[in-house]
């Protein structure tokens, strides 16, 4: 196309207007599909939009707080790990660290290494870095990888394995122990209690709420226990630790071997349509991990408790394996409102077009009388001062111009 084409188009176009042309057409299939269309639209707004999702609602997200509380004593014997006599564990000693944000952790096994300070010993045979021999010297000075203190550089035999010699090294000695007891040294654990208070808000609405629900006094909060069949057990804060565990399908016995981490969920999901005395506490839980896990299976930390004996500083070094509880909230409040309806209101009107688009490619692509259908569809009305006209004259001008007769 000529440059002056192009030019001559693009004039024309914009001197042109587009208006709706509403043409009534009598067909069994147009008329079936775009009724079809309208009512699953209508129903998508109405049964799904506003009813289902309840679009004729404003909602607001929960704020929370959660604070805990352990209860429970332990009685232990650790004879077998060098430490005489028994040991009564309480809430100060199995809670690490005592408060934490919408967590807390159980110690369940134990692995002590008791009278520990700094002095040169032997590193364990189990720590690779840590063997040497001729071709293997222990290079003075330097940290042993993955091990317990640092090199000497004297090379001797093990007194755990003499046939394997291994490094001496500056450290807290004697080297931590890693023998992990066979059975949960702190199995006892299983029936202490945890309390968990938890205040939430939702500030759009004004409405704060706790889930301490159906209780009258201290005695009587006290003395319930979390039973999710219960009618009003089911809203106790005090959880029984064993529980918790056996209510993801674990096995606590298993679980306090190696520790883990299990989630507490605490759903907060009210409709404040109706009574704020409904909006009520759902708990649900999970383990996190996986007890199929091959490599840095559970979950376990260290820390010590250091002392003075005759005015040497020394210390216990405490392995601790547990369960660590994560606390979550999670949830929404509902409440009607003006807004919302009207705006999926205003919506499902417009998705209501989606039916007279599909209706309208429907009867001009595919039926077969399309061209009839065409016809009737598009109009073309030329104006008086259409821009043919602006042609008609330029070419009436250059007829007289040359002197030549205009053809009829």
């Amino acid at each position: 196309m000529a440059p002056p084409s192009i030019v001559r188009s693009a004039l024309s176009v914009f001197f042109e207007y587009d208006t709706p042309r509403i043409v009534h057409i009598r067909s069994k299939k147009v008329g079936v599909i775009n009724r079809f269309l309208q009512l699953a639209i209508i129903s998508y707004v109405i049964g799904f939009a506003i009813i289902y999702k309840k679009g004729y609602q404003d909602f607001d997200d929960v704020n929370s707080a959660v604070t805990t509380k352990l209860k429970g004593v332990a009685l232990t014997n650790l004879t077998d790990q060098g430490i005489n006599g028994t040991r009564v564990w309480d809430v100060a000693d199995y809670v690490i660290p005592p408060q934490e944000n919408n967590a807390f952790f159980v110690m369940t096994n134990v692995i002590v290494t008791p009278g520990q300070q700094q002095d040169t010993c032997l590193e364990s045979p189990s720590v690779p870095d840590g063997i040497c021999s001729a071709e293997k010297p222990c290079v003075p000075d330097t940290p042993v990888i993955n091990g317990n203190g640092v090199k000497t550089g004297a090379c001797k035999p093990s007194p755990r394995n003499s046939s394997i010699e291994v490094c001496e090294i500056y450290a807290w000695c004697p080297v931590e122990k890693d023998d992990k007891p066979s059975k949960p040294v702190l199995l006892a654990s299983q029936n202490f209690t945890v309390f968990i208070k938890n205040n939430i808000e939702f500030g759009k609405f004004g409405v704060k709420r706790r889930n301490l629900i159906g209780f009258d006094n201290d005695s009587e909060l006290a003395n319930c226990r979390f039973d999710a069949n219960d009618k009003l057990n089911r809203f106790c804060p005090i959880f029984i630790l064993s529980e918790i565990v056996e209510s993801t399908g674990q096995d606590y016995y298993n679980l306090a071997l190696s520790g883990g981490v299990i989630q507490i969920l605490i759903q907060w999901n009210c409709n404040l349509d109706y009574s704020v005395e409904d909006c009520v506490p759902e708990y649900q839980f999970r383990r996190l991990d996986s007890n199929d896990y091959k490599l840095a299976k559970g979950f376990n930390f260290r820390y010590a408790e250091p002392y003075l004996e005759d005015g040497v500083k020394k210390r216990t070094l405490i392995k601790a394996y547990g369960i660590r509880f994560i606390v979550t909230v999670e949830g929404k409040a509902g409440k009607f409102n003006f807004v919302p309806l009207f705006l999926n209101i205003g919506s499902g009107l417009a998705l209501l077009s989606i039916a007279t688009i599909v209706c309208d490619i429907v009867v001009l692509y595919f039926l077969k009388a399309r061209k009839f259908f065409k016809e009737k569809k598009y109009l073309d009305v030329k104006g008086a001062d259409a821009y043919e006209m602006f042609d008609s004259m330029k070419q009436s001008a250059e007829y007289e111009s040359t002197g030549q007769t205009k053809p009829k």
